[in-house]
């Protein structure tokens, strides 16, 4: 579960660290005191895409850390994947944001990409924010809770490779059915570009070695005037070059040394210095005799050059990547060749691939049509306890082309009142019903969710009274398998908390600040009757609010 997050410049937020415990956690304040933040920080460490305006002004670089304990064994999985040794059963999360738009992550300490945050994340923190309820407009979504509900994930990653690898066969097909005339001009074609290139038979290194080649050759007197001067300063005009001097101050220390040993080293080490030197001459005077003045070779060297630039410019590849274009065009000219041959090849695989694909497509809608009837009436009994006593749910499944998702459409039709016929979500549902169906449906899902930390972004947008209150009690009971934190503007839900955070924005010498404070009794006292009640909190709003924390004490 989240154990503590640490926020500094996001947005209004200068610096701030959250210590959460298990259980609901409740998130209540102002309208504008920085609630949302706090879901943004934490989207940001779970590698979500976060835009640099969320820096603080003034400030070049946000930062923030999430700790995590007790991480189960999809987020141990998940850190063995990627290839980062595990602290016990704690987890450190990472993320500096730049005002470039760059970011520096790190995953216990250790450097890590936004999208490996990204893979942890979702075994970490399930978000539901009031968007998400907006989804269930889209029956396009449905089909992924049934699926989520029904331990579909097996075969559905199964389908899926069968459906991609019949996708790419049945594109080779449609590439092969071009009519004849267009078969023919790509052969022609194909046949004089391959032959250009293996006549060419540009070899990997060959244009650094000509460019080197063609600058020697260019600088042909620079280059002799350089190896005359070093000989002529190493031989000398008569015998009184570099190595001579060497020479004759090594016999003069090899004398010395005939009178003391100590200079015997100094000796030897000056007639080491004349031998080398003697060697480099030789190597020199080499360098001299093979000097050779060749304006042919220049011009081959030219043309070859040019050759080899026009190619890649048309092939539009690097040099050393002539060879490999070649042969991928060589392959391909074969495929047209054989094109009878190898098309009714094609025309076998791909129908076996599909009908693979078809199989599996099956096998995944069996179970599907066999679970969401289940589904439905898990949800509905939990819509029923949210205040929605005359609900009615029934999954609607159509047979479609295949697709990324099998060959199912399935769409949630709703009833909420008595008599009326199930209709589209989009239909009929207000913003509390939404908000409450999708509770539900979290509800549901948790049970076969391995997230330890759900998140609900003000799931109580367009509910109140006896609503809200149930909606409390489903969060408390949810609380009691998963930790859970919620940001919330009602006081039904505020007093269930297990833990109650007040988030409170200030304006110090001009600039805004936001604080996150754990409130004692008294202080969640305080804050329920601020909701209650509003700007004037009244003494009958705080007996109010006493009373609600006594019931639930």
């Amino acid at each position: 579960m989240l154990q503590t997050l640490y926020i500094e410049n996001i947005a209004v937020i200068e610096k701030t660290s959250i210590d959460f415990a298990g259980g609901l956690n409740v998130l209540t304040g102002e309208t504008g005191a920085g609630k949302s933040i706090i879901i943004d920080a934490i989207n940001a460490i779970l590698g979500q895409r976060t835009s640099k305006d969320i820096i603080r002004t003034g400030a070049k670089t946000a930062f923030v850390s999430a700790q995590f304990d007790s991480v189960g064994e999809a987020v141990q999985s998940a850190l063995e994947e990627l290839g980062v040794p595990s602290e016990d059963d704690t987890l450190i999360l990472q993320r500096t944001l730049n005002i470039s738009g760059k970011s520096v992550c790190k995953i216990n300490g250790r450097p890590a990409t936004v999208s490996m945050l990204k893979t942890l994340g979702q075994s970490l923190i399930n978000i539901h924010g009031q968007h998400e309820s907006y989804e269930l407009f889209s029956p396009e979504t449905h089909v992924d809770y049934i699926d989520s509900y029904g331990g579909c994930e097996k075969l559905l990653s199964d389908y899926r490779e069968k459906y991609r690898q019949y996708k790419i066969l049945q594109k080779k097909l449609n590439e092969a059915n071009t009519d004849e005339s267009e078969r023919l001009r790509e052969i022609d074609l194909l046949q004089f570009q391959t032959q250009e290139l293996f006549d060419a038979d540009v070899q990997p290194g060959e244009e650094e070695q000509l460019d080197t080649e063609r600058s020697a050759l260019m600088n042909f007197e620079k280059i002799a005037s350089q190896l005359n001067k070093a000989r002529m300063l190493l031989d000398g005009e008569d015998a009184n070059g570099g190595s001579e001097t060497i020479d004759l101050a090594a016999t003069a220390m090899q004398n010395a040394a005939a009178y003391s040993e100590e200079y015997s080293s100094i000796a030897d080490s000056l007639t080491d210095i004349y031998y080398n030197l003697r060697d480099v001459s030789d190597s020199i005077h080499a360098a001299i005799d093979d000097l050779e003045e060749d304006p042919h070779r220049l011009e081959e060297i030219e043309e070859r050059l040019d050759l080899i630039n026009r190619l890649t410019r048309k092939y539009g590849c690097e040099a050393d990547e002539l060879p490999a274009v070649a042969q991928a065009m060589q392959q391909r000219l074969e495929e047209l060749l054989l094109y009878d041959q190898n098309r009714d090849a094609l025309i076998n695989d791909c129908s076996n691939a599909k009908q693979a694909a078809m199989d599996a497509a099956t096998a995944l809608s069996v179970l599907r049509r066999k679970t969401a009837k289940e589904f439905a009436v898990q949800v509905k009994k939990e819509m029923q306890f949210l205040n929605m006593p005359n609900v009615e749910l029934v999954p609607c499944f159509e047979t479609v082309e295949m697709n990324p998702k099998g060959i199912d459409k399935v769409e949630l039709l709703i009833s909420a009142n008595p008599g009326e016929t199930p209709r589209p979500v989009a239909k009929i549902a207000s913003g509390g019903e939404l908000s409450r169906m999708m509770l539900a449906i979290k509800t549901v899902l948790a049970a076969t969710d391995h997230v330890d930390t759900l998140i609900f972004d003000e799931v109580d947008t367009g509910i109140s009274g006896s609503a809200a209150e149930k909606v409390g009690l489903k969060l408390l009971e949810v609380s009691r398998s998963s930790q859970v934190l919620c940001v919330t503007h009602q006081a039904q839900i505020a007093a269930l908390a297990d833990t109650h955070y007040l988030i409170c924005k200030q304006v110090d010498d001009g600039r805004t600040f936001t604080d996150v404070t754990p409130l004692d009794r008294e202080g969640r006292v305080k804050e329920l009757a601020r909701i209650i009640g509003g700007v004037n909190i009244t003494q009958a709003a705080i007996s109010h609010a006493e009373d609600m924390l006594r019931v639930n004490e």
